[in-house]
C-alpha cells in the first residue's frame, strides 16, 4: 500500500475518534446541564433571593435636593481601653537593643564588652558611679555616653541591669 494513503487512512482514523470524543463530551455537557437545571427550578424562588441579597449595593448615594429614608442611627458600643502592660526587659535584652550599638564596636569611645582592661578602671569607679553614668550620660576625655544609650523609653532598673550585664561579660 502506499504511504500516502496508509497516512491518510490513521489520520482519518485518529479525526474520526477525536470527533466521536467531542460528540459525547457534548451529549454529556447537555445532560449535566439538564440535571441542574432541575435543581434550580425546584428551588427557584430561594436561588433568586439569594442571587438579589447577593447583588445588592451596600449603599447609596442621594443628590442634594433628594431625601433619603430616615433610619435608625447604628449605635456604637464604647470599650474601655485597657491599660497596657509594662514589660521590663532583662540586661541582655536592653543591652542588645540600645547598648550594643556602642559597646559592640567601641563607638565613640565606649568600651567593648568583653575587654577587660578597658573595663577594669571603670569598674574600679563604683557602681553607683556606673549607673548615673549609664543612666544620666556622659561626656569626658574618653568619649560621650548619650543618657540611657540614648533610649529614653528605658527605664532606671533596665539600664542598671544592662550595665550589671555588661560588667559581668568584662570582668
Amino acid at each position: 500500500m502506499n504511504r500516502d494513503q496508509t497516512f491518510f487512512d490513521r489520520y482519518s482514523l485518529v479525526l474520526g475518534g477525536l470527533g466521536a470524543v467531542t460528540l459525547a463530551l457534548i451529549v454529556l455537557a447537555m445532560k449535566m446541564s439538564d440535571l441542574s437545571q432541575d435543581v434550580y427550578t425546584r428551588n427557584l424562588d430561594e436561588y433568586q433571593a439569594e442571587v438579589q441579597s447577593r447583588i445588592q449595593p451596600f449603599g447609596e448615594v442621594y443628590l442634594p435636593g433628594e431625601e433619603q429614608e430616615q433610619m435608625d442611627a447604628p449605635t456604637v458600643e464604647t470599650v474601655a481601653e485597657p491599660e497596657p502592660v509594662a514589660t521590663v526587659q532583662s540586661g541582655p535584652q536592653v543591652y542588645n537593643g540600645a547598648c550594643n550599638v556602642c559597646h559592640g564596636n567601641g563607638v565613640a569611645g565606649a568600651p567593648v564588652v568583653g575587654d577587660a582592661d578597658a573595663w577594669a578602671a571603670r569598674i574600679a569607679q563604683g557602681s553607683d558611679t556606673l549607673y548615673d553614668n549609664a543612666i544620666n550620660g556622659y561626656a569626658g576625655a574618653a568619649g560621650y555616653m548619650p543618657a540611657k544609650g540614648g533610649n529614653m523609653s528605658l527605664s532606671d532598673e533596665e539600664v542598671i541591669a544592662a550595665v550589671d550585664f555588661m560588667v559581668e561579660e568584662s570582668r
